[in-house]
């Protein structure tokens, strides 16, 4: 089993930052692709940032210019920096791994989500 654990969710003002992490553990041969996704209230969930193993990214053109993913291999974790929020960034984080297990099975797993709000 694998387990994604996200932190650094909060309430921060409009122009702020925050910086989450997702650590994976459990039994992992390797990781392929990870990201962060997120889920506002009424919306459907959408893909913030992704980050290939060797470090390639893509991102969402609204968040294009003020977050910035990228990712620890040695301590299977990913990380989200976010400047500039803005009240729309507000939602339910969620990180997700393309993991090899250690039995060499192949899947995708998600976190739990940590929650961001920006006031205005």
């Amino acid at each position: 089993q694998v387990q994604l654990v996200e932190s650094g969710g909060g309430l921060v003002q409009a122009g702020g930052s925050l910086r989450l992490s997702c650590a994976a553990s459990g039994s992992i041969f390797s990781i392929n692709d990870m990201g962060w996704y997120r889920q506002a209230p009424g919306e459907q969930r959408e893909l913030v940032a992704t980050i290939t193993r060797t470090g390639r990214t893509n991102y969402a053109d609204s968040v294009k210019g003020r977050f910035t993913i990228s990712r620890d291999n040695a301590k299977n974790t990913v990380y989200l920096q976010m400047n500039s929020l803005k009240p729309e960034d507000t939602a339910v984080y969620y990180c997700n791994a393309d993991i090899w297990m250690s039995d060499l099975t192949h899947k995708i797993w998600w976190g739990q989500g940590t929650q961001v709000t920006v006031s205005s």
